[in-house]
């Protein structure tokens, strides 16, 4: 028992032997520093510097862009990056969806594959007479007062002429005899009109051009995107002489009428108007007498 108990305090007695640490001048043997050390001291002061170390790397990878020099950790930037382009990638896929729906619409424009609506004209104008004798239309002072003002201000407006041509109106593309009505039981949305071949055909009334090819249906199709949501096609064309992006005014020619197409028995031209994607009798907006 005396021999198992002489061992700790012969472990505790080593750690606490002290022990000099001199450095000396090697020509002349005089002494620069001497430290008192113990096993114990230097135990601790290497743990310390250990410690010290450890946390001091941690930071270094953690909070400072040197971590990115380090295999396994990825780049700041190249983070950034990646979101930018996943969020770039995410709008592409929101562009792609609105264009595959405008195109099917087209698509439907074409082939008649759509319900229809039939507007009638005077039903919507006498809705809007009925509602208009609900409402207080008597101007207060500060309204006229208003008034007056802006009608001073804009009474040598250059612009004020441009007001004028802002109302919508449609022209009638060409001028004929109907040969077949708008019928939508029968799944004909259009009037054909009788023309002469090589008649100038003219665009309705303002707008883009957003097709304009051979169809082997139709022959040439020329399909002209409005404002208001309005679009007008034009079949059986014997020429176009617009193209898909163009820009077109109203009664401006953009094709000749002529007898192309499998679907057609003769010079006319097949005219049909589309409003927010459901056709309507161009009859009742056009006279084409």
């Amino acid at each position: 028992m005396s021999k198992t108990k002489k061992k700790p305090k012969k472990f505790t007695k080593k750690l606490l032997n002290k022990y000099r640490l001199v450095i000396l001048n090697e020509d002349t043997f005089e002494e620069r520093l001497s430290l008192k050390l113990t096993r114990l001291n230097v135990f601790v002061l290497m743990s310390l510097l250990s410690i010290f170390l450890i946390v001091a790397t941690t930071i270094l990878i953690a909070f400072t862009p040197l971590r990115e020099y380090i295999p396994g950790y990825s780049s700041t930037e190249l983070k950034k990056r990646a979101t930018e382009l996943n969020y770039k990638t995410d709008s592409l896929q929101q562009v792609i969806a609105v264009n595959e729906q405008y195109f099917s619409s087209i698509k439907k424009v074409l082939y008649g594959e759509v319900s229809t609506v039939d507007f009638n004209r005077d039903s919507i104008i006498e809705a809007t007479k009925i509602e208009a004798k609900n409402i207080n239309l008597t101007p207060i002072r500060e309204d006229s007062i208003l008034r007056e003002k802006v009608k001073k201000e804009d009474k040598y407006n250059l612009f004020e002429s441009a007001k004028l041509s802002s109302s919508f109106i449609l022209f009638p593309p060409v001028k004929g005899s109907i040969s077949q009505e708008y019928d939508a039981k029968e799944k004909h949305f259009a009037v054909d009109i009788v023309t002469e071949s090589d008649t100038p055909v003219k665009a309705t009334a303002d707008g883009t051009v957003i097709f304009a090819e051979w169809t082997t249906e139709a022959g040439y199709v020329m399909i002209l995107e409005h404002s208001q949501g309005l679009i007008s096609v034009y079949k059986h064309n014997a020429l176009l002489t617009k193209s898909q992006g163009d820009l077109v005014l109203a009664g401006e020619v953009i094709a000749t009428t002529g007898n192309t197409g499998e679907l057609t028995t003769g010079p006319h031209l097949h005219f049909e108007l589309w409003s927010n994607g459901y056709p309507i009798n161009p009859t009742n907006f056009i006279d084409f007498n």
